[in-house]
């Protein structure tokens, strides 16, 4: 189970750099992203004999999964030819750092970041439908309170997706109203934490490790690697994101010392 879905995940870093390489589109994993761990999740399931927690976890994936290509596609992500599509604009912006200003260095950090250590975590974070595996227990009360909290926070990152979709689309109609002035989103969810889409995304994968946990009966087990280091991504990526914000609007930094960043701690008046 674990040796073939790693010979796909290698193959599919591979792909990822070749087709990035040569396209100069380095948003390809993004592509993936949403995809990938529906396939290995259900892959898992079936190897597992399709057991009630393994079926039950990769629903809740696919539904993640499905919401979250919706989101990612009407932003333009896809194209009929696969390899185009918009680029996330942080790569782009890093691109011209001048960490990256001799072409090899980029050339390193497409393959060993972007490529193989993103691929790779996708395939870590799906990893506690592996450790359910065998483990010869029933559905639990518990199994279905984490399934209605995953459902949950699906819901509120389709929310806070959404809010940002309405305020993206009023900034291109160069409506001038009050909210987008200062150029960034903060109300709705937003006016609680700074990133409210990656506080749901963060639980969501949090609360598919639970399984493991109800599964193995262990608090910490072998799979928690992928989640812990996806949490890991999504604080380096809001650090970066909100570099640039703060660069582009004088009121960001305001926003910042107002409103915490995943966890309401502060929330701005």
């Amino acid at each position: 189970m674990l040796r073939e879905s790693g010979m796909a995940m290698a193959a599919l870093a591979v792909l990822c750099f070749m087709v990035s390489s040569l396209t100069g589109n380095h948003s390809q994993v993004d592509k993936l992203w949403s995809i990938v761990p529906m396939g290995y999740v259900w892959y898992f399931a079936w190897m597992n004999n399709m057991e009630d927690r393994s079926v039950l976890m990769a629903v809740m994936v696919t539904i993640w999964g499905f919401r979250l290509t919706y989101n990612f596609a009407r932003r333009g992500g896809y194209s009929w030819k696969f390899w185009t599509g918009e680029e996330d604009y942080r790569w782009s912006l890093l691109r011209k750092s001048p960490a990256f200003n001799a072409t090899w260095r980029w050339v390193l950090f497409n393959l060993l970041f972007i490529s193989l250590y993103q691929m790779t975590l996708i395939w870590l974070f799906c990893l506690p439908a592996v450790a359910v595996a065998g483990m010869d227990t029933k559905l639990t009360m518990v199994d279905w309170l984490l399934a209605t909290a995953m459902f949950l926070a699906i819901l509120l990152e389709s929310i806070a997706d959404q809010q940002q979709w309405n305020f993206q689309r009023k900034k291109l109609s160069q409506a001038n109203t009050v909210e987008t002035a200062k150029g960034f989103l903060d109300t709705g969810l937003w006016s609680y934490v700074r990133h409210p889409n990656y506080t749901a995304e963060q639980s969501v994968w949090i609360l598919f490790y639970g399984f493991s946990i109800v599964a193995t009966e262990q608090w910490i087990n072998w799979s928690v690697i992928g989640c812990i280091l996806l949490l890991m991504l999504f604080q380096g990526s809001a650090r970066f994101s909100e570099g640039i914000s703060a660069g582009k609007y004088p009121d960001y930094h305001q926003y910042m010392q107002q409103t915490s960043r995943f966890i309401p701690l502060r929330i701005k008046r």
